[in-house]
């Protein structure tokens, strides 16, 4: 059976369906891609991912093209690190973890309080631990560190989990991730209903005024 990107064709199809049907009715994307998520036994964290893969369609995909043709999906085009910023960011974040602090830690300090950079900086960091962790220890090895600032340990938790320490480090940054979407979404549609208010007071007042 042919797939694409790991769904069947014909799942593929069915995602994109939804995600315009949904769109058509206002639905965030968060809500869409849990809601989804549930009727299909997939975890929601995954659907977004899989969404995201569609759009970007990295290998040009002709199959994909044709799903989204005329569907006027989208999604908002997140800047990627060059690479002197992929090393930039990741020293950052190992000095910071030098100090003790845990990658959660050290990446909400270097974000300052700005979620989208909170979490493309998670997103790197994941992305290179999973496929160039040899990137992260050479890095840290020219920053002077030792092995425990840069390794991920297996702590209590992951041992009563049963997890490898590098998968548990891996699941656990999934998580972040993942909240770090539904916080961002949540702020855009607090700023989306703050505008819908706004724009029903200006009616009200302009019907006063006439």
């Amino acid at each position: 059976m042919n797939k694409i990107n790991g769904y069947t064709e014909e799942e593929a199809k069915n995602l994109v369906e939804y995600i315009k049907e949904g769109k058509r009715k206002g639905k965030t994307l968060t809500y869409l891609f849990e809601t989804y998520g549930i009727h299909n036994g997939r975890a929601k964290g995954s659907v977004r991912n899989y969404y995201y893969a569609l759009m970007k369609n990295e290998k040009g995909d002709e199959r994909i093209v044709k799903l989204l043709d005329g569907s006027e999906l989208s999604v908002e085009k997140i800047r990627e690190f060059t690479e002197e910023e992929t090393d930039a960011a990741l020293r950052s974040i190992l000095a910071e973890k030098s100090k003790g602090l845990s990658v959660r830690r050290a990446i909400f300090n270097l974000a300052a309080g700005d979620d989208k950079l909170m979490l493309r900086l998670q997103n790197k960091y994941r992305n290179t631990l999973k496929k160039e962790p040899e990137r992260i220890a050479n890095l840290a090895a020219e920053m002077g560190l030792k092995e425990e600032f840069f390794t991920p340990r297996r702590n209590a938790q992951s041992k009563e989990k049963g997890l490898p320490k590098q998968d548990f480090l891996q699941r656990r940054l999934e998580n972040e991730i993942n909240a770090l979407y539904d916080r961002l979404a949540q702020a855009l549609k607090a700023e989306n209903e703050r505008l819908r208010e706004e724009n029903a007071r200006l009616k009200e007042e302009n019907q006063k005024a006439k």
